[in-house]
Formats: C-alpha cells, sequence, structure tokens
C-alpha cells in the first residue's frame, strides 16, 4: 500500500493509518434511552457512502478507508477542502458521499475507485464529493478518543463552526421522536437508516459499541430463476425490468424449507426463450463475491415476488441480500417497475 503523502508529523502517537474505526451492530428496533442506562441515546443519519478517516497532518490531509486503504488521490477536491478548512493536528471520522439530483448515488463512489489519472478529473467536475463528519478522534495534536461522545462532538462541532461544502457536520439529535422521523423520512434520499451511539462512550476503534438500524421497505421484483432445485429452491435470483431488459439485480437470502416449498408451488420451467444465461459470475449476484466461483442458475418462467430490502442500490442491483416475503403471481412481471424508495437506474 503507497501512501499519497508522508503522514503522522504534528499528530498524537497512535495516529500513523490505518486507523482502526469504531463499528455498530445491528439492532431491529429503535432503541431509546432508559432509566437505567447511563449516558443518553444519541441518532445520526447511517449515510451510503465510503466510510473515510480524514487525516490532517503538518504534511496536508490524507483519506482512509475503514479497511485502511488510501483513499487520497480519488478525492482531490475533499483533500483541499480539508486542508484550506482544518488545522494540523486532526482526525476525523465521517463519510465520503456523492449526491446526484437529491439522491446518494453509491455507484458514482464507485466509479472514483475504478477511474483512471485521465478519467479522475472529468469526475471530480460533473459528480463532486461532499464529506460529512461525524466523529472527531484527535484535535490540536491531542487524541481525543477517551473522551466521551458529547464532548468530542462539542469539540467537532467548534472545528466545523467555519466549513462550506464539500465539507460538512453530519446532523445528530437526542430526541427518539425525531429520529423516528428521519427514519422515516430520510430513507428516500438514500439514507440507509440510523446510527445509535451512547453520549458517554470513548472512541473505541474495532469495536461494535455503536448501534445501527437499517430502514426497509417491501418491494415486488421478478424471480427469473433460483439457486437449487425448481421443487426445493434455496435462494431466489432477483430481476428488474431496466432499459427495457429484465436483468438480474440481486439475490435472496437462504430460504427456509417451508418458505422454499411454498414458492416452488409457483415456480414453472421457462415456456420460451429466457434473458438469462444458466451460469452467471458470482459478482453478478452479488457485487461482494460471495461465489468466487461460476453460479449455476436454476432458470423458471419469471414470476413476482414480495421482498424485503434496504435502501441500499447501486443504481443496477440491490447491494445486501433480499428477504422473500411472499409471491405474488397475480401480478405481470412486465407491469413491475424500478421501485421509487430506489432512485433513477444507472444508465
Amino acid at each position: 500500500m503507497t501512501t499519497a503523502k508522508p503522514s503522522g508529523a504534528g499528530l498524537p502517537a497512535g495516529f500513523a493509518p490505518p486507523v482502526k474505526v469504531a463499528l455498530a451492530r445491528v439492532v431491529t428496533t429503535l432503541p431509546r434511552t432508559t432509566a437505567t442506562q447511563t449516558g443518553n441515546l444519541s441518532y445520526e443519519p447511517k449515510w451510503d457512502g465510503y466510510r473515510c478517516i480524514c487525516i490532517r497532518d503538518d504534511n496536508g490531509a490524507t483519506l482512509w478507508s475503514r479497511q485502511g486503504k488510501d483513499l487520497t488521490r480519488y478525492f482531490p477536491e475533499l483533500v483541499a477542502a480539508t486542508e484550506g478548512a482544518v488545522p494540523p493536528g486532526c482526525v476525523i471520522d465521517g463519510e465520503a458521499v456523492i449526491w446526484t439530483q437529491g439522491r446518494l448515488d453509491f455507484s458514482a463512489l464507485q466509479q472514483r475507485l475504478s477511474a483512471g489519472p485521465k478519467t479522475l478529473p472529468g469526475l471530480v467536475r460533473e459528480t463532486p464529493a461532499n464529506y460529512t463528519a461525524f466523529d472527531l478522534l484527535a484535535v490540536a495534536g491531542h487524541d481525543a478518543r477517551e473522551l466521551p461522545l458529547n464532548q468530542r462532538r462539542a469539540l467537532l462541532e467548534e472545528l466545523a463552526s467555519g466549513w462550506e461544502p464539500p465539507l460538512s457536520l453530519s446532523p445528530t439529535t437526542t430526541d427518539p421522536d425525531l429520529a423516528a422521523r428521519w427514519f422515516e423520512e430520510l430513507p428516500r434520499t438514500g439514507i440507509e437508516g440510523l446510527i445509535i451511539k451512547r453520549s458517554d462512550q470513548p472512541y473505541a476503534g474495532g469495536v461494535r459499541n455503536w448501534m445501527k438500524l437499517k430502514h426497509r421497505e417491501t418491494v415486488e421484483v421478478v424471480c427469473g430463476a433460483v439457486i437449487g432445485p425448481i421443487t426445493q429452491p434455496s435462494e431466489i435470483v432477483a430481476g428488474l425490468i431496466l432499459e427495457g431488459e429484465l436483468r438480474i439485480v440481486g439475490r435472496s437470502t437462504p430460504l427456509k424449507t417451508a418458505a422454499g416449498r411454498e414458492l416452488a408451488r409457483w415456480l414453472q420451467p421457462p415456456r420460451s426463450a429466457h434473458p438469462w444465461p444458466k451460469t452467471v459470475k458470482g459478482t453478478t449476484l452479488d457485487r461482494f463475491n460471495r461465489d468466487k466461483e461460476p453460479v449455476t442458475l436454476t432458470l423458471v418462467e419469471p414470476v413476482v415476488v414480495e421482498v424485503s430490502a434496504d435502501t441500499a442500490w447501486s443504481g443496477r442491483s440491490f447491494r445486501h441480500p433480499l428477504r422473500l416475503v411472499r409471491a405474488r403471481p397475480e401480478l405481470s412481471p412486465a407491469d413491475i417497475s424500478l421501485p421509487d424508495m430506489l432512485g433513477p437506474a444507472v444508465h
């Protein structure tokens, strides 16, 4: 791994990249502060972008992913803004995001990481990135990780008081009713849900002390294939009509035996030529390539199914597995369009 600039001068010990980030565990309901709990709960949007540690030292600014990848060269506008607005000796935790037509655009972020030196400047001009900060690990050359969240947040707000785009401060609230409204209203902009933290917690890198509540919706998709036998499928392969064609957009979580048997009632072999091949790359079904080897599909006559999906949509596919709710054989596959919650498709 190569570093864009030497890093570490003017920083406290322990901040040579990569820096371990705080993590979150999944919860299924909105937690609220209880009488026996120490510290209030703080609620923030869960951004659909690249988790990004920003290190500002005496030599300039560098950006690092959660996995320790140097992202500095991919976001020159964020580096320039940080060097102009953040003094040396600071380490910030946040998210690099791109907005397109009022919605977070994860696909545009992915294009940054595959761009070469000739194409990157055009992407920076056409789809500029933003950095949304939500925590502070070091300030003025002092390690802030042992401070409770409410004190770190106060320091971050002071640091960000003069910021202008592309730098911004992630909103936060201790009001659970406002957080509940955020949870219902913000997913239409691509926000994935909420991150919940205790106000008295220190910053614990590598530890799942935070909580995350992801927003899910039920939507209709087309089951054009399954994995496993048609009489007892183990997963569905979901499709949507994009650019006039039925395209694979994701897969489901493994089906329980009873659910697979119930779905099988509505599955038939294709009655005519099928738009999908019998074998696909693992990345066709899952961008994280859960299957490194090619995956064999059992093609079926397309049938509509209802699934539970979160708002993580790349522009061409769901980024997380779907959960089968039920078959909808009374609906026509030709009438199933891209759900409004997912925003526009990438062309």
